[in-house]
């Protein structure tokens, strides 16, 4: 931990990032057995158990196989499982009570960097699932005091619900469902000196006025160029909100040379002539991406800001 730690904050000093990222998320489970390098089981193989295989191509871990099998259940029984988990969930809530003490690795980070540097937290997480019942909603809400207390001032959080073409639900369940619990989870933030981002890829314009002005969001990360998520657009359209990314991922990792620094001066430009503007990679550097794809957008930010 303490060396991926140093590594982030060493590769975000060589290529001038102003936001430092130092983790991602992370399994709070340990494996039962190892079965390969990349494949390992969870849980009990006599009961029930997955297993995930790590994917080097795509740094993706995901769970390859499980059982019981929870998409062949019935539906009566997937709805009995709902009912307990949101009864255990909310037996647990009565007794949750974060303490500072309990986010050791963000108080570290911000006594070590946060005078600075701007450190991004992640958190505030919502979404339709069970990411959006009113246990999850007061937990988070609890948390976010703490990162208060600690220092913490910018909470990047969303959760992906879009592709190419649009919203992967329709916009009034957004509204209904998605919407009020958002505002709540903003509010909190900004009482405490929080900003609050929110990240999705893909086309969000069916909920742009929901999601980047009635819930008043600060911010707005991985910005899908490709999806239709236009810089210049969305200024217009929210002249307060921050604008993070819109270099696309996939030109990075798939185009020539010429193409990045082309998509790059044109996110530049949109930057230099608004503001509220920090330009970036829409989502992430995919595994693979050619080095002088990533030399050639470094540079040119460099010679360019």
């Amino acid at each position: 931990m303490k060396r991926s730690i140093e590594d982030a904050f060493e590769i975000a000093r060589a290529t001038d990032q102003d936001i430092i990222r130092f983790h991602y998320w992370r399994l709070l489970l340990k494996p039962t057995r190892k079965i390969d390098e990349y494949t390992f089981l969870y849980g009990n193989p006599e009961r029930e158990w997955h297993i995930r295989r790590f994917t080097p191509s795509s740094e993706l871990f995901n769970i390859v196989e499980e059982y019981p099998p929870k998409h062949r259940l019935p539906i009566s029984i997937r709805f009995n499982q709902i009912e307990k988990y949101l009864s255990e969930m909310e037996g647990w809530l009565e007794n949750y009570s974060p303490r500072v003490e309990d986010f050791d690795e963000i108080r570290y980070l911000m006594e070590n960097y946060g005078k600075k540097y701007a450190i991004r937290v992640n958190g505030g997480n919502i979404g339709i699932g069970l990411t959006e019942d009113p246990v999850w909603l007061m937990a988070m809400i609890r948390q976010i005091r703490c990162f208060a207390k600690l220092g913490v001032k910018l909470l990047f959080g969303g959760g992906d619900f879009a592709s190419n073409r649009g919203v992967c639900y329709p916009p009034k369940l957004f509204r209904e469902l998605v919407l009020p619990r958002l505002r709540r989870i903003t509010e909190e933030c900004h009482k405490h000196g929080i900003y609050y981002l929110f990240g999705s890829d893909g086309n969000l314009w069916p909920v742009a006025d929901d999601l980047s002005g009635r819930s008043r969001v600060d911010g707005y990360y991985e910005i899908d160029r490709r999806a239709g998520m236009d810089l210049r657009r969305l200024r217009k359209r929210f002249p307060r909100l921050i604008l993070i990314g819109n270099i696309s991922s996939y030109a990075l990792h798939f185009g020539a040379v010429e193409e990045v620094v082309l998509e790059t001066l044109s996110c530049l430009r949109e930057a230099k002539s608004s503001r509220g503007i920090i330009v970036g990679v829409s989502n992430y550097v995919v595994p693979g991406t050619p080095k002088e794809n990533i030399t050639a957008m470094i540079e040119t930010i460099r010679r360019n800001r």
